[in-house]
């Protein structure tokens, strides 16, 4: 499914895989309806995202032009790895520690939206900085909220749904701002 994907399309993939696991797995904790709505309509951006995706690629094959920036080398493999080595070291002071796992999906957030500032200077992307805020506030606002005892619910549709949905939205965004200018990165 990756060959002949451009390194920017499946950076694309990539965010837009993680859009869509974290509405499906905070999409559990609202009522019935509503989670099986937002779950239906996450897989539908995800493969919209995909099918599009791929014609953009054979687009920017035929112009011979493939945006520039996204590169998976050093410094994108040292951000993961802060991001892993943050992720676990947060899940284990919040459920070990403080005893309030309904804070992890919050603690998520806020290390997934940080880790998309050193991304946007990594692939030189300053749009990703919008990205990052809305889901570090997002995160951000979730753990205040687990921490304060608010309903599962609410806690999943701010730090779960929301930037799942910002993740997919952002994706989306850069699809359209990349086919409306062939060649120039979003």
């Amino acid at each position: 499914m990756l060959s002949g994907m451009t390194r920017d399309q499946v950076g694309r993939l990539i965010g837009a895989g993680f859009g869509l696991v974290f509405i499906e797995a905070n999409a559990g904790a609202l009522p019935s309806g509503v989670g099986v709505a937002l779950r239906v309509i996450g897989l539908a951006a995800f493969l919209g995202l995909v099918f599009f995706g791929r014609r953009r690629g054979a687009q920017a094959a035929e112009t011979g032009g493939e945006p520039t920036g996204t590169s998976f080398g050093g410094r994108y493999w040292l951000i993961v790895v802060a991001e892993v080595v943050a992720v676990a070291t947060g899940l284990a002071v919040i459920n070990r520690v403080l005893h309030t796992p309904q804070a992890t999906v919050g603690w998520l957030a806020l290390v997934v939206g940080v880790h998309f500032y050193g991304l946007a200077v990594a692939w030189h992307r300053p749009s990703l900085h919008t990205l990052a805020t809305g889901m570090a506030v997002c995160g951000a606002l979730g753990l205040v909220l687990a921490f304060g005892g608010a309903p599962a619910a609410v806690v999943a549709l701010v730090a779960g749904i929301a930037p799942g949905l910002f993740l997919l939205g952002s994706v989306w965004w850069s699809g359209r701002a990349a086919v409306a200018a062939p060649g120039r990165t979003a």
